[in-house]
């Protein structure tokens, strides 16, 4: 009766591994080109995006231009982030890795954000950033950092995390991420952006705010 009692436990851990397992698997075969086309009778189906025939493959699948393009920072937060993922570079599909380039005006912001899938490792090119991350519950640690050209400066997956630019010139940074679809949380634009708005009440209890500059921050952000 243990014995099968222990079976059952070994079971059950295994199956709820299996959904905690949030990263991308490693590959399972040399190339595995996205294809948008589920109707494709070359494709086959696994995780992540169906599979162009390998045969198939072009360079083109594996290729993107334009990363020595300037990203247009004439915005609120005067900053533009570029990236290259699997939506960019069908290629990518399964190879868990992704990049990014990130340009900031000068006072620019990346706002705090997070990649729910990725972690990220980020190098200055060019101006001066503060960037900085914290840490999860209870510690909520603020850990942060002054980077300068060729420095580089990691953000643990999941955490949430900002590049802000200090210099009175304008920065550039390329980032890579741990996924071919990180995904992007941002955390003002999710909370009070969200297109069926949460109810003031919750954000005003949660963020110890009054109701009206809660709703005040959903006409902005909505």
């Amino acid at each position: 009766m243990q014995g099968v009692q222990v079976l059952l436990a070994i079971s059950l851990f295994t199956l709820v591994f299996s959904f905690a397992c949030a990263s991308d698997p490693s590959p399972l075969q040399d190339l595995c080109v996205a294809l948008n086309d589920a109707k494709n009778d070359d494709a086959v189906f696994v995780n992540g995006k169906l599979c162009k025939d390998p045969k198939h493959v072009t360079a083109e699948d594996l290729f993107f231009s334009g990363l020595n393009v300037p990203g247009n920072t004439s915005n609120q937060l005067g900053s533009k982030v570029t990236p290259v993922n699997v939506e960019q570079i069908p290629g990518l599909n399964t190879l868990g890795i992704s990049l990014a380039r990130i340009d900031y005006a000068p006072s620019g912001l990346n706002p705090p954000h997070t990649h729910p899938r990725a972690t990220e490792i980020l190098v200055l090119l060019e101006g001066t950033l503060y960037v900085g991350f914290v840490t999860s519950n209870p510690d909520h640690r603020f850990i942060a950092k002054v980077l300068y050209p060729g420095d580089v400066f990691v953000f643990p997956v999941g955490l949430i995390h900002f590049q802000f630019n200090i210099g009175k010139t304008n920065a550039i940074a390329f980032a890579g991420l741990s996924s071919q679809n990180p995904g992007v949380i941002t955390i003002a634009n999710a909370v009070f952006g969200s297109k069926l708005h949460i109810n003031p009440d919750v954000l005003s209890k949660a963020f110890q705010l009054d109701k009206n500059m809660v709703t005040h921050l959903q006409s902005r952000f909505g």
